[in-house]
C-alpha cells in the first residue's frame, strides 16, 4: 500500500499537483459566487501598501549589508535592541500573507545588526568593550530591552523556520537561560530564579549597576540629537539612570526569557525545553501565591522574596517601589515593569491550557483594586507600592492583563473587562462597520509614516537607532485581528497567539495567498467562524487554514452552508474558484496539540 501511495504521488506531482496538497487531511471546495465585498479589497490593498512602504523605508535607514544606518551606541536609551526594533511587526506582516520581500528584508536587518553591533565596542562601559554583542547575544542587560531587540526573532519562525542559522541560535539563546553555556550562568536550579535583571550571553551580572552601565559612553547631544527622555547633555542621560542600581536577583521581566524556550521547544519538541520553562513559570506562580497575589519585584540569591532589597517584596530596579526623579524636571517617574511577566504565564497557556496560568493575575487585579481610595468624592485604584503602602492612585481600576486573560481563557466572566473594546464589539455583533473602519485607520498610518520618513531630515551621522522607528510603516493590528482572529503580541519578544493561520500550498510559504482575503466574524471558546472570498475573478485559489497560531489547536469539524467536513486534526485545505467566497465555522479544541513551528506540509 505504501508503495502504491508513493506512486501516485511521484505521478501527481509530476503534473504540477503539489505534496501539499496531496498530505492535507481534510479539504473543501467552495463555489459559491460572492462579489468581493469593500473589507475584502481594502484587505488586499492594506497587504500590497505595507509591503511598498516598508521597501521604501529599508531602502532609506538601511545599507546593502543590512546595517542601520546610525550611530551605533550601548545603553538603556539607545542601542542594538532598538537597531533591530525598526523592522518590528514585519515577520507578522509576512506570516499574514505580504510578499516575499518582506522577509528578505527583515532577514537581512537582522543579520545586518547582529554583525553591526558585535563589531561595535563601548570605550567605558564596561562588560561591551569587545563587543555588545557576544555569539550574537547581549552580552548582558535587562529585558526590557532584550525583549524589544527579540520581537523580531521571536516571531522569525512564523515564516522562516527552517533557516538553518535561525535554527541554531533558537537553541543557543534558550541554552543561555538553561546553563548549557559555561560562560552564562544566568539561572540558579536550586532556586529556580534568574541571578541578576542584567543578563545575557556573558552571563549575569552580579553588582549594583551604574549610571554609565544604563546610559552608555559619553556622547555629544545638544544640537545633534534628539533623546527618546529629552536628554539635553550626556551628564542628564547618566542622570536618568543614576538610581538604577539594586539589580541583583530576579525579576518579572526576566520571565520573557521564557518565549526563547518555547521557540526551541515548537522548533525542536525536546522535553528540556519545556521542562526549564515550566519550572521557572510554577516557581513564579509560586511566590505569587506567597505574597498574597501580588508578584514581587525582587527575589534575592537565595530564592527569597525581597532578600536582595532589603527584604522589601517590591524592591529592586523597576519593582512596585520604583520612583525615580526626572532630572530634566525633577518631577516624579513612576517605572514599574512588573507586568512583562504576564508573557511567561501566557506561554505556560500556550502550551497547557491550563487556567491555573491566568487566575494568579485575576487574583493580583482583584487584591490591587480593593485598595481603592476616594479623592475628590471618587474611587481612584494604585499602580505602585512602596514603604508606605500603596501610591500612585488613579481614576480607573488596575487592569493588567485583562486583554490577555479573556482572549486566552474566553470565558464570559472574563470578558466584562473588556466588553467596550472596539474589536469585542464588532466580535459580538455589536460593530458591524469595525473591519473597514479599522483597515482605513491602518491604510492612513502607513500613509502617515511615510510621509515622516519622506520629511526625515537626520542624516547617518545625526541618527540613533531609535530615531527612525517612528516611521515604521508596518501597520498590522486590523490585518491581524481580522484575518487570524489575533492578538498583538507587543513589541516585548513574545510569541504570536492567533486561533487561525494561512499557508500558500502552492508557492509553499507562510501566509494567505494572493487574491484571498478572509475575515473572522465570531470566537467562542470552542469555534471560530471566518468568511473566506477570492477576489481573483480569474483565477482558483489554494489554501491551508491552520488551526492555532503553531497548530496548537484541533479543528474537530468544519460547516459551510449545509455541508459539515469532519477534519480531527490541525489544519484544513481550500481551494477556491474565481470569484467565489463562504463562511466557514470551525468546532474546536483548543491548546489540544503540542505547538510546533513545523508548516503545515511537514507535521
Amino acid at each position: 500500500m505504501t508503495q502504491i501511495r508513493t506512486l501516485v504521488l511521484i505521478l501527481l506531482t509530476s503534473y504540477g499537483i503539489p505534496a501539499a496538497v496531496l498530505h492535507a487531511q481534510s479539504r473543501v471546495t467552495i463555489s459559491t459566487p460572492l462579489p468581493a465585498p469593500s473589507w475584502a479589497l481594502l484587505q488586499r490593498h492594506l497587504l500590497e501598501t505595507n509591503t511598498a512602504a516598508c521597501e521604501e523605508f529599508f531602502n532609506r535607514y538601511f545599507d546593502e549589508r543590512g546595517y542601520l544606518l546610525c550611530v551605533e551606541r550601548w545603553g538603556g536609551d539607545d542601542g542594538p535592541d532598538d537597531a533591530i526594533e525598526n523592522v518590528n511587526d514585519w515577520p507578522i506582516l509576512h506570516a499574514l500573507g505580504a510578499s516575499n520581500k518582506v522577509l528578505q528584508m527583515y532577514r537581512k536587518a537582522w543579520e545586518g545588526h547582529l554583525r553591526q553591533y558585535t563589531e561595535a565596542r563601548t570605550t567605558d562601559v564596561p562588560f561591551a568593550r569587545d563587543g555588545m554583542y557576544y555569539k550574537e547575544f547581549p552580552v548582558t542587560f535587562d529585558w526590557v530591552h532584550n525583549g524589544e531587540g527579540l520581537t523580531v526573532f521571536n516571531l522569525q519562525g512564523l515564516s522562516d523556520s527552517n533557516n538553518g542559522l535561525f535554527k541554531q541560535r533558537v537553541r543557543r539563546f534558550a541554552g543561555f537561560y538553561m546553563n548549557e553555556d559555561p560562560g552564562a550562568l544566568n539561572y540558579d536550579p536550586e532556586h529556580r530564579i534568574i541571578r541578576s535583571l542584567f543578563n545575557g550571553s556573558r552571563g549575569p551580572l552580579l553588582r549594583k549597576a551604574t549610571g554609565l552601565d544604563w546610559a552608555g559612553d559619553p556622547i555629544e547631544v545638544k544640537g545633534r540629537f534628539e533623546l527618546g527622555h529629552g536628554e539635553e547633555t550626556y551628564e542628564q542621560m547618566v542622570a536618568h539612570f543614576k538610581d538604577y542600581n539594586d539589580i541583583i536577583g530576579d525579576h518579572p521581566q526576566n520571565l520573557l526569557a521564557t518565549s526563547l524556550a518555547l521557540n526551541a521547544y515548537m522548533l525542536s519538541g525536546q522535553a528540556k525545553y519545556r521542562k526549564w520553562m515550566m519550572e521557572y513559570i510554577d516557581a513564579w506562580r509560586d511566590r505569587m501565591q506567597q505574597n498574597n497575589s501580588i508578584i514581587p519585584t525582587n527575589i534575592g540569591l537565595d530564592g527569597k522574596i525581597g532578600s536582595a532589597a532589603d527584604g522589601k517584596w517590591y524592591g529592586g530596579v523597576y519593582g512596585w517601589g520604583f520612583t525615580v526623579k526626572v532630572p530634566q524636571t525633577g518631577a516624579d517617574a513612576h517605572r514599574n515593569t512588573h507586568y512583562h511577566g504576564l508573557i511567561g504565564f501566557m506561554n505556560a497557556y500556550m502550551l497547557t491550557g491550563d487556567d491555573r496560568y491566568l487566575q494568579p493575575w485575576r487574583d493580583q487585579i482583584t487584591a490591587i483594586n480593593k485598595n481603592v481610595k476616594m479623592i475628590d468624592g471618587k474611587p481612584h485604584y494604585p499602580r505602585m507600592y512602596g514603604d508606605h503602602g500603596w501610591y500612585d492612585f488613579h481614576p480607573s481600576p488596575y487592569q493588567v492583563g485583562v486583554r490577555q486573560i479573556y482572549y486566552l481563557s474566553m470565558k464570559p466572566e472574563d470578558r466584562v473587562a473588556v466588553a467596550g473594546d472596539a474589536w469585542h464589539r464588532y466580535l459580538a455583533g455589536q460593530y458591524p462597520g469595525y473591519p473597514e473602519a479599522v483597515l482605513r485607520s491602518d491604510l492612513a498610518r502607513v500613509r502617515d509614516r511615510v510621509r515622516g520618513l519622506r520629511h526625515d531630515k537626520t542624516t547617518p551621522d545625526t541618527r540613533l537607532a531609535d530615531d527612525p522607528m517612528k516611521y515604521n510603516p508596518a501597520s498590522i493590528n486590523s490585518l491581524l485581528q481580522l484575518m487570524m482572529g489575533g492578538m498583538h503580541p507587543g513589541h516585548c519578544g513574545s510569541v504570536l497567539h492567533a486561533r487561525l493561520r494561512y499557508f500558500d500550498p502552492v508557492k509553499r510559504r507562510s501566509g494567505i495567498p494572493d487574491g484571498i482575503s478572509a475575515l473572522v466574524e465570531k470566537l467562542t471558546d470552542d469555534s471560530v467562524t471566518v468568511l473566506l472570498v477570492n477576489t481573483s475573478q480569474l483565477t482558483s485559489r489554494e489554501l491551508i487554514v491552520q488551526a492555532g497560531s503553531y497548530g496548537e489547536h484541533t479543528f474537530r469539524d468544519v460547516t459551510g452552508g449545509d455541508t459539515t467536513t469532519e477534519i480531527n486534526g490541525p489544519n484544513l485545505h481550500v481551494r477556491l474558484l474565481p470569484g467565489c467566497g463562504s463562511r466557514l465555522t470551525f468546532s474546536m479544541s483548543r491548546y489540544s496539540r503540542r505547538p510546533t513551528l513545523s508548516f503545515p506540509w511537514a507535521q
